[in-house]
């Protein structure tokens, strides 16, 4: 085997376990968010639970503003977010006891779900919708 073509075939062992290695870390995060908490359920089935509850109380307009908060999220991890966002939209709706989805619901869920270094993307995209954060300013200080 000549040195050059060693060398290849390491240097794709290396790429190949790094890969491994990534995919095997998100399918583990994917896997503890399954596990059953105290209660018997799992967080994903209570985003599910959430969203189910709420489904009718979303509008076409309230649904639009939540493809646009979410729209700097990667492509690929997009419906992930937009279903824990979701979720806790639906939660927080649930909470107030809400008739429907309003704008102030959608954003203080969006806040409540995502983690601080993603507020600076949501901050930006309100503005640039003209939408006053005043009012979340306590939200964001969590």
């Amino acid at each position: 085997m000549s040195g050059g073509f060693a060398l290849f075939i390491i240097g794709w062992i290396v790429i190949m376990v790094v890969l491994m290695g990534i995919g095997g870390f998100f399918m583990f995060r994917k896997f503890l968010k399954r596990m059953p908490k105290e209660d018997g359920k799992s967080t994903i089935d209570w985003e599910e639970h959430y969203i189910e509850q709420t489904i009718h109380m979303w509008n076409i307009e309230q649904k639009a503003l939540l493809e646009e908060l979410v729209s700097p999220v990667p492509e690929l991890f997009r419906d992930i977010a937009k279903q824990k966002i979701a979720g806790r939209i639906g939660q927080v709706a649930l909470e107030k006891k809400c008739s429907k989805i309003t704008q102030d619901v959608i954003i203080e869920g969006y806040i409540l779900a995502t983690p601080k270094r993603d507020h600076k993307f949501l901050i930006k995209k309100l503005k640039e919708k003209e939408i006053d954060i005043t009012p979340y300013q306590p939200l964001f200080e969590r």
